[in-house]
C-alpha cells in the first residue's frame, strides 16, 4: 500500500545482501530473501531506486515503513541506510536491519535490540555510518563453514543446497513475519515468538 509523501516513514527496514544475479540465493543474501518474502506477502514490489537502494513504502502494524535493499554491496550497506535515515529523520531504534548470521544454524532466527557487528561487514558499516550500534536487528542463521580451512568469504557467497534451501525459504518467511511483529508489537513480543532456543 502506498501513501502520499506527506508525513514520511517513521520506520526503516534494511534487508542486507549483494545486488546482481551472481549473488542470488547465496548465504550473504538472507536479508534480500526476507525482503522478497515480505514483498510477496504484502503484494508490493521493492523496486524504486532511492538512497543507493531499491525501496518501497508500505504500512506494517499501522506504521509507515520504508523497506530497503541496499545496492552498494554488503560492505557499504551503511551508506544507503544512513542516507535514508537522515532524510526521514528516523531514529536508530526504528532502523531494523535484517542480515545473515554464520554463528546460527541454518534457518534459526535471532532478534536483538542492539549490539556489536559480530564480525558482519554489513552491520559494521551501518554502525560506522550511523555512529551507533543501538539499532534492532533480525539475524537469519546460515550455518557455519563445514571445516576450519573453509574461507569465510567463499562460504557466505555459496548458495544453499537441498534441505538447506528449503529451510531458508521457510526462515525468510518467518523473518518477514518477525519484521512485522517487531514493528507492530515491539521487541519483547517479537523476541519471545521468534528467537529460537
Amino acid at each position: 500500500m502506498l501513501f502520499s509523501s506527506k508525513g514520511g516513514p517513521n520506520w526503516l527496514v534494511a534487508f542486507l545482501g549483494n545486488p546482481g544475479l551472481k549473488y542470488e540465493g547465496t548465504r550473504h543474501n538472507a536479508g534480500f530473501m526476507t525482503a522478497d518474502a515480505l514483498a510477496k506477502k504484502k503484494n508490493i514490489a521493492i523496486n524504486k531506486a532511492r538512497f543507493q537502494a531499491l525501496t518501497a513504502q508500505c504500512q506494517l502494524g499501522g506504521e509507515k515503513v520504508l523497506l530497503m535493499k541496499p545496492q552498494t554491496y554488503m560492505n557499504l550497506s551503511g551508506q544507503a541506510v544512513s542516507q535514508a535515515a537522515r532524510f526521514y529523520k528516523i531514529p536508530a531504534e526504528h532502523i531494523l536491519v535484517v542480515s545473515d548470521e554464520v554463528s546460527l544454524p541454518v534457518g534459526k532466527l535471532r532478534i536483538r535490540t542492539k549490539g556489536s557487528a559480530g564480525g558482519h561487514n554489513g552491520l559494521k558499516n551501518i554502525i560506522a555510518q550511523l555512529g551507533t550500534d543501538q539499532f534492532p536487528r533480525i539475524r537469519l542463521g546460515v550455518g557455519a563453514p563445514p571445516h576450519p580451512e573453509y574461507e569465510m568469504i567463499d562460504w557466505v557467497l555459496s548458495t544453499f543446497q537441498n534441505q538447506d534451501a528449503e529451510d531458508m525459504e521457510k526462515a525468510a518467511e518467518r523473518a518477514a513475519d518477525a519484521v512485522e511483529c517487531y514493528i507492530e508489537k515491539g521487541p519483547d513480543r517479537a523476541m519471545n515468538l521468534f528467537n529460537t532456543k
